[in-house]
């Protein structure tokens, strides 16, 4: 996968945000590895307030649980860095939000952290729209710190709309 620049970023929020607006749809972001990179792409473009609601960084195992509702079982049994995990965020997101759309990432961005089954680049992504529900993928992104950061933004608005 190329690791997308800041500009195929940014064209990538603008059509996200129009086709939010086209849908009637505000998001909210729950992020961890990403650390409100999706939050500031979306951001970063006027008159977002029209299609974005709010967005959470959420890095500790004490922070997902407070501000997204994360079972701490949860993560005692799976890990940050898991399908369940993701799946309890991306939910927790949309309760906690006025938004109609959510998603939720976790991962391991590097370059330390990672272990033989949950390598550095492993990153969960889920999406779930309000009343519907929440899908996930597990992606393997290679190189640095940056790029690894920079494909999860790409990969969380792109499934934003993908088929289920």
């Amino acid at each position: 996968m190329t690791v997308p620049t800041d500009s195929d970023l940014a064209d990538l929020a603008r059509a996200t945000g129009e086709r939010l607006q086209q849908a009637n749809l505000q998001l909210v972001t729950a992020e961890s590895c990403s650390g409100g990179w999706i939050a500031k792409a979306m951001t970063d473009i006027a008159g977002s307030s029209a299609f974005f609601d709010c967005g959470m960084v959420v890095y500790s195992y004490e922070a997902k649980q407070r501000l997204l509702g994360v079972r701490a079982q949860t993560l005692e049994q799976f890990g940050a860095v898991s399908r369940e995990t993701v799946m309890e965020m991306v939910s927790g997101a949309l309760v906690n939000s006025g938004a109609g759309v959510a998603v939720a990432v976790t991962g391991i961005a590097g370059p330390g952290g990672g272990s033989a089954d949950k390598p550095v680049g492993s990153v969960w992504i889920a999406w779930k729209q309000r009343g519907g529900y929440a899908r996930a993928q597990l992606f393997q992104f290679d190189g640095d710190r940056d790029a690894i950061r920079r494909q999860t933004v790409q990969q969380a608005l792109t499934g934003i709309f993908a088929p289920v």
